[in-house]
């Protein structure tokens, strides 16, 4: 009880235990997780190395440090996550954006640029809403109509679109793809986005732990070879794009030619591949002409 826990200390405390339980980044999460107790910022942390913490405020470190032993992710201990500049809520009720999905809102903004002052876009799979809600704020004259299959995703993605001032540019709509449109065969988009589960069912079991265990197997799991979702995305695409228009959508390791060879089935011209920050083939677009 006489010894003195500095930020610094703390956070190498934290960062050894990480790393020993085979945590990727343990340093980063610790000083992220300790900047959350405390409610501030992660830069506090770092220029307050020297700065004693009390016993009052070392408690709720110590229950998401429990926390994140048993695997939850840092995300959802944290109550959100950073994506394409802005901040997202999310919770266990949605998959945590990743910055590989970033490219996806820059291929579809890539591929739009005549559509820049104005269009109607449609999201599909949109969880957290965090595509969605890019697209709009990056293009304010839009309207994004963003579908998931989960009303608990969606509730999500609806707060965030109040929080981050996009609200009256987005109509949700909850049921699996297309279905919500089906009363409305003549609307037609400009562009259409979807980051679905695209995981194959064999490879569920080697995910990471806090992913495996802890994020919603209904935005992870793409069926047997990982396509069950993307092939009629892609496949009905056609029916709700206008001539001209383009599709995106997120892929999985390794399914870049079949997803490529679809969409060409389906009609679209000038297919292109976009790669992640890891250089990993991760978004597939097209235009339909």
């Amino acid at each position: 009880m006489t010894e003195v826990w500095t930020v610094g200390r703390v956070v190498r405390w934290a960062a050894d235990d990480f790393r020993a339980r085979g945590i990727e980044n343990p340093r980063l999460e610790a000083e992220l997780l300790l900047a959350h107790a405390l409610g501030t910022e992660r830069l506090r942390i770092i220029v307050d190395s020297e700065r004693a913490l009390s016993v009052e405020q070392l408690a709720p470190f110590r229950d998401l440090i429990q926390r994140r032993r048993k695997g939850e992710p840092v995300a959802y201990l944290r109550g959100y996550k950073e994506f394409y500049g802005r901040v997202f809520r999310v919770d266990k009720r949605v998959l945590v954006p990743r910055p590989d999905t970033e490219i996806l809102v820059e291929a579809a903004l890539r591929r739009t640029p005549t559509t820049s002052m104005g269009g109607r876009y449609l999201d599909l799979c949109t969880g957290s809403g965090c595509v969605a809600i890019s697209l709009a704020r990056t293009r304010p004259t839009c309207k994004v109509f963003a579908i998931d299959v989960s009303p608990e995703a969606l509730s999500v993605a609806r707060e965030n679109a109040i929080r981050l001032g996009a609200a009256h540019q987005l109509a949700f709509m909850a049921g699996n793809l297309f279905e919500p449109l089906a009363a409305s065969r003549d609307l037609r988009f400009d562009l259409i986005t979807a980051n679905p589960p695209y995981i194959a069912e064999r490879e569920l079991a080697s995910l990471a732990a806090d992913v495996r265990a802890f994020e919603p197997r209904l935005a992870l799991s793409g069926g047997e070879d990982g396509l069950l979702v993307t092939r009629p995305i892609v496949r009905g695409s056609a029916a709700y794009l206008r001539s001209g228009g383009v599709l995106a959508v997120e892929i999985g390791a390794g399914q870049a030619d079949t997803v490529k060879a679809l969409f060409t089935e389906t009609g679209f011209q000038e297919v292109e591949v976009d790669k992640d920050y890891g250089g990993h083939e991760r978004v597939v677009s097209g235009v339909l002409r």
